[in-house]
């Protein structure tokens, strides 16, 4: 059975720093828990982007292509959203299921099932902090890697969590990423440190390649054009 919410949160350490834009005790490494589970913190600067950007981003990609633009090299396929994603609308209670590699790590399935953020921060703490400007977007998903890959009786992924938050800058944005890995393995069968190591490569680069593309996808959308900055 997977960990109740308050487990949850309590399991990813010091989770609501994530929304305070003052320095956190983790920005990038990785760090073992007692329980043998990996959590893995990831900080990266998207010049030019901005929160409501890649929440756009996560309710239109769709194809092995788009995989392709965020990471050109760690992403391989795009095998399909389920039917809780609508695209250009939502994908919170969605699942998607992929083959990445993690940075020098070969390529494996994952399947990823995203979640209000609430339940990840506690009720109305992601609101206030969009109100206070502390954060402008939060991507919250419980994951799997692997062929075996076990899900609960909700569809959800039990070995890991997986959160993402947005913050707006005068540069464009900085994304704060954090993860935990090896929540149903138990401290005999813990996730390897090249794992964790692998997986903080590749959510750097593939964010970092997103930056790259992210503004002029955004804006080629027409519900967008009213945001598209004039260059000449």
């Amino acid at each position: 059975m997977f960990a109740s919410t308050d487990q949850a949160r309590a399991d990813i350490r010091y989770i609501n720093d994530l929304l305070d834009p003052r320095p956190m005790r983790i920005e990038t490494g990785i760090v073992r828990l007692d329980t043998g589970a990996l959590v893995v913190a990831v900080r990266t600067e998207l010049p030019g982007c901005k929160g409501r950007m890649l929440d756009w981003w996560f309710k239109h990609f769709e194809t092995t292509e788009h995989l392709s633009w965020w990471h050109p090299l760690d992403h391989v396929a795009h095998n399909g959203w389920d039917e809780g994603r609508v695209k250009g609308e939502r994908y919170i209670g969605a699942t998607i299921r992929a083959v990445e590699s993690l940075g020098d790590i070969p390529p494996v399935p994952a399947v990823i099932r995203f979640h209000d953020p609430d339940e990840i921060f506690g009720k109305g703490n992601f609101e206030r902090a969009l109100l206070a400007g502390h954060a402008t977007a939060a991507i919250y998903a419980r994951i799997g890697f692997g062929e075996g890959a076990r899900l609960d009786e909700n569809g959800d992924p039990c070995d890991g969590q997986m959160v993402h938050v947005a913050r707006d800058t005068s540069q464009g944005a900085v994304l704060r990423s954090r993860f935990i890995l090896g929540l149903d393995a138990g401290a005999d069968h813990a996730v390897p440190d090249a794992v964790g190591l692998g997986l903080l490569q590749h959510c750097y680069t593939e964010f970092g390649y997103l930056a790259k593309v992210l503004p002029s996808l955004y804006w080629g959308d027409p519900a967008n054009r009213e945001d598209v900055p004039a260059l000449w």
